[in-house]
């Protein structure tokens, strides 16, 4: 097994390599908002373990959830080169690499299975896969660890630390969408609120993990500070949005039916944003015929 501590000579190679590994730091973010946005659990899975085994450039990768009753590790997904058929097996939580993962709720990287007494060779035997080395991170969310994403066989060379940010990055990220699509299958406001806020969030998250970097292009910086800020001004519409929906839905707002003069609305409406046109340098013109009659419209108290 390979440990992970910081290692400046790795950073160094990092920086050397820095277009490549932008690149997949970039589909990383990309990718972030896609998650967050899958509602169906067997749709997203899949997903996971298809970009997973795309950034790290490995052979295949598999995705294993947590079952509370059995207390067993079970896969719930897997890349083309994995036979799927497998899900029905029980992963024990001990003396196996994902079961370490899951317990210990660190990433490892092995690079030779065989050496490893804690390798599941019987994973091997049913997915008729031969696997060489492994990497793998916990599905973890703030309070609990749910499940574990492994890669393996790295297709040119062996994993390394980049692959390991990677993976814990996306695993991060996996592990709240998987939540959250289990909240929305509960059909109630929290979970459909929650699925929402979670596609700013998500790429946020990615943002101010880029930005972090020292070695990032001040033009990349700058279109990621952007990216932040609009993506903040669209939380704050949403938490005025979602307001208003649970004071719909638990009743306590009252709905009457009361005469509007179409003409006062229209130019109050102009009013509120006339400062936003202003800033963009746009004029704001009123047309509207004053001889419109009332109507009568339903008022949210």
């Amino acid at each position: 097994m390979t440990e992970l501590p910081h290692d400046a000579a790795s950073d160094t190679a990092a920086i050397r390599n820095y277009p490549r590994i932008y690149q997949r730091y970039e589909r990383l973010l990309e990718t972030s908002s896609d998650l967050a946005s899958t509602l169906d659990l067997d749709s997203l899975l899949a997903r996971i373990v298809q970009v997973a085994a795309e950034l790290t450039e490995a052979e295949a990768a598999s995705l294993l959830l947590y079952d509370v009753e059995t207390q067993h590790l079970y896969f719930e997904a897997a890349t083309a080169g994995i036979d799927a058929t497998m899900g029905k097996t029980p992963i024990p939580v001990t003396n196996s690499i994902a079961g370490w993962v899951f317990t210990e709720g660190k990433p490892i990287l092995v690079d030779d299975v065989l050496r490893d007494s804690r390798f599941f060779r019987e994973v091997d035997v049913l997915t008729r896969f031969q696997t060489r080395n492994v990497l793998g991170a916990p599905l973890r969310t703030k309070d609990k660890t749910i499940g574990v994403i492994e890669v393996v066989n790295k297709r040119h060379g062996m994993f390394d630390q980049d692959d390991v940010r990677l993976l814990q990055t996306l695993a991060a990220q996996a592990a709240v969408a998987i939540e959250n699509s289990r909240l929305f299958q509960q059909s109630d406001l929290i979970a459909v609120m929650v699925h929402e806020l979670r596609t700013p969030l998500a790429s946020l998250t990615a943002a101010t993990y880029l930005l972090q970097r020292p070695d990032l292009p001040e033009d990349q910086r700058a279109k990621l500070g952007a990216t932040m800020q609009s993506e903040v001004r669209r939380l704050n519409e949403m938490s005025t949005d979602f307001l208003e929906l649970s004071r719909l839905e638990s009743g306590r707002v009252r709905m009457t039916r009361e005469p509007v003069h179409l003409g006062g609305l229209i130019n109050e409406c102009l009013e509120i944003i006339r400062p936003l046109a202003e800033a963009e340098q746009l004029q704001l013109e009123d047309n509207t015929d004053r001889t419109f009659p009332r109507c009568t419209a339903t008022a949210i108290g």
